[in-house]
């Protein structure tokens, strides 16, 4: 429960003093022995605690998971597979996973959406890492327009939907190969541009390492870069630029 809502409550006269006193002297984790939930992520920060499923065990996943929904009512996961899905469904049954990013949650259906990002694919192959940043971003509430397979081999693709991408907040460049796409999209608006390089691409790409150098170096300015393949990163950025463009 959040604070607001713990004096709100209080205000309402829905729990007495000595509750709300016991609520509000909580750890600000929840100590599970294997993890420390950071409870009090969404208080400090805006964002609650995500869960980072690939390389946890089952059992680990589903406590962590559970006590994150008891908490907020809602939780995300990121690099989930299926199987993962599939034994959190069982005991969750509201459970939604997509296969293309690898996202699991729960998410509250009032949840309101603000502002504008953009999330540009360079290629069809980017796109389970463009969907991973895209649905983070929607996760916490941003409205997010996808443009894909927009890469520079074919410009005119970019620059069809460039009226779009220029009324944007936040605009997140996702590509692997040489990594171009950035640059072009740091010279075409006045929002600030987020770098996301992908480990896609043939030999000299080195799993992402020359379009993350490619980006790093960029000539245009207004271009931040976030690790190979880190949809997650890039999404939860653009949502903090996208809120303080709505004044939030």
């Amino acid at each position: 429960m959040e604070t607001h809502e713990i004096l709100s409550k209080l205000k309402e006269d829905k729990i007495s003093i000595e509750e709300t006193e016991l609520l509000l002297r909580r750890q600000p984790f929840e100590e599970m022995g294997f993890a420390k939930l950071d409870t009090h992520r969404k208080i400090r920060s805006g964002f609650s605690e995500v869960i980072f499923c690939s390389g946890k065990t089952d059992e680990h996943l589903l406590q962590i998971f559970g006590k994150l929904y008891e908490e907020d009512g809602e939780v995300l996961g990121t690099r989930a597979s299926k199987d993962q899905y599939d034994m959190i469904k069982k005991v969750y049954p509201e459970t939604e996973y997509d296969e293309v990013s690898h996202i699991l949650k729960i998410e509250k259906k009032d949840k309101k959406k603000i502002g504008k990002i953009v999330v540009c694919s360079a290629g069809t192959a980017d796109i389970s890492v463009a969907e991973e940043a895209a649905k983070t971003a929607e996760f916490f509430g941003s409205n997010v327009i996808r443009l894909y397979d927009v890469g520079v081999s074919g410009i005119h693709r970019l620059l069809s939907k460039l009226d779009i991408i220029q009324s944007a907040n936040c605009v997140i460049a996702v590509a692997g190969m040489e990594g171009a796409l950035a640059g072009v999209l740091g010279g075409l608006v006045n929002k600030p541009v987020i770098a996301v390089p992908t480990s896609i691409g043939y030999g000299a790409n080195m799993k992402g390492l020359s379009a993350l150098l490619t980006m790093i170096n960029s000539c245009s300015n207004g271009i931040a870069v976030v690790n190979i393949d880190n949809g997650f990163g890039a999404g939860y950025i653009a949502t903090q630029i996208n809120r303080l463009g709505e004044g939030k």
